[in-house]
């Protein structure tokens, strides 16, 4: 064990060693020579030794400080440095909503001029016009964008979020336009920053997943490294030489609650597949064509016969078997091999449904008759998720 040893115990162990070489003691007044020279020197050692161990731990991720740190000049975040040499570049950057709006034009001369400035009913953030628009229509879109909040940050981050149909207005109100406005589209959903722990987890999982030259793996790890995205599912098209990549995003990033990924998430995935983080298109094998897609959603209806639970405690048994249902769902993923890790998820069976039904009724001192898994009208004991899909739970179970 490495342990960083006093300014006192260095002195002492200095002087201990001097008494020893000459045969006598040395005064024990404070400002004797010896003393003094002795607590010096320890004080230099100890410095050198602080230093000394705070670079030993820059050598490894776990342990590298994201603090900003100069030496001899050079100014860095030794964490940043790791994660560059690692292939992951440095943390997500946090971004600014962007999209664009409906505005109904009362009087069709002029133009809305660019920087015209938008705000959000309940909320302190503003948006922009990015681009004059001729007032040429009954009706034109604008793109817009996020630039300011409360917190001074710009209205960067996930506080600038917008949904389409969501409504904007404008500041002041504005010659030939009415004041209020509709989001027509998201083009650029707003993230936050990444948090330095969460890209620490972002070099360890590429330390351990080394690039094997356009194997599955590889095209996980690459997909991932585009913000918002939590899932990646490679595959070998039909067609030879043709790679096909499913995505699924979070819903802050993509605005889904099922994981859809939104089209300029799934151009970033195909993107990082071909581009290292220094530009050059020196990750897919030169023959590989790709194919980002976004992931499908299998819809599974449950059916509970002969649920017996206290008439008190039936409505909550209820919510926590949805939910429980829901979780169980979602957990299921599909199974690639050389990339997936046992035991399989990719299978929804009638036996797991009911052992999750059975056990959320049991605390509840209830029991039940039957449980049905019922797909596309159909009664199914058993489901295996295909190329790219996932599962969820069809609504609130049936009870019956």
């Amino acid at each position: 064990m490495i342990t960083t040893p006093t300014t006192q115990q260095l002195a002492d162990d200095l002087v201990a060693d001097i008494q020893s070489s000459l045969g006598q003691t040395v005064p024990l007044l404070p400002k004797a020579f010896i003393r003094v020279t002795a607590k010096a020197a320890a004080g230099a050692v100890v410095t050198i030794h602080k230093y000394a161990s705070w670079a030993f731990l820059q050598l490894f991720t776990e342990t590298a400080s994201y603090e900003e740190t100069t030496v001899l000049g050079v100014t860095f975040r030794p964490l940043v440095y790791l994660g560059r040499r690692a292939g992951v570049g440095d943390p997500y950057a946090a971004t600014q909503w962007e999209g664009t709006i409906t505005v109904a034009v009362t009087n069709q001369t002029g133009t809305l001029a660019a920087g015209s400035q938008l705000t959000r009913a309940g909320t302190n953030v503003i948006y922009s016009i990015v681009a004059p628009v001729p007032l040429n229509s009954s009706s034109v879109v604008a793109r817009v964008k996020a630039i300011s909040d409360a917190a001074g940050t710009g209205g960067v981050g996930e506080i600038g979020n917008l949904n389409v149909g969501d409504q904007l207005e404008f500041a002041n109100p504005l010659p030939n336009v009415n004041r209020v406005t509709t989001v027509a589209t998201v083009t650029r959903t707003g993230g936050d920053a990444e948090d330095w722990e969460e890209y620490r987890a972002r070099i360890q999982a590429r330390e351990r997943a080394k690039p094997q030259g356009g194997a599955y793996a590889d095209y996980r790890a690459w997909g991932l490294e585009v913000p918002g995205i939590v899932n990646i599912y490679p595959y070998a098209f039909d067609i030879p030489g043709e790679v096909e990549i499913f995505a699924e995003a979070d819903e802050a990033s993509s605005g889904s609650a099922d994981g859809f990924p939104t089209l300029s998430q799934l151009d970033a995935v195909k993107a990082a597949c071909i581009y290292d983080v220094d530009g050059q298109a020196r990750r897919r094998p030169a023959n590989a064509l790709l194919r980002t897609k976004s992931i499908t959603r299998k819809e599974l209806k449950v059916i509970i016969n002969g649920m017996s639970v206290d008439a008190a405690s039936l409505a909550a048994a209820r919510q926590d078997i949805k939910s429980s249902l829901e979780e169980h769902m979602l957990s299921r993923e599909p199974f690639i091999e050389g990339v997936s890790s046992l035991p399989r998820e990719d299978r929804i069976t009638l036996a797991g449904i009911g052992g999750v039904v059975d056990n959320v009724v049991s605390t509840y001192g209830g029991t039940v008759t039957s449980v049905q898994l019922s797909i596309d009208g159909a009664d199914q004991t058993a489901y295996t998720l295909g190329k790219g899909e996932k599962a969820k739970l069809d609504g609130d179970p049936v009870y019956s």
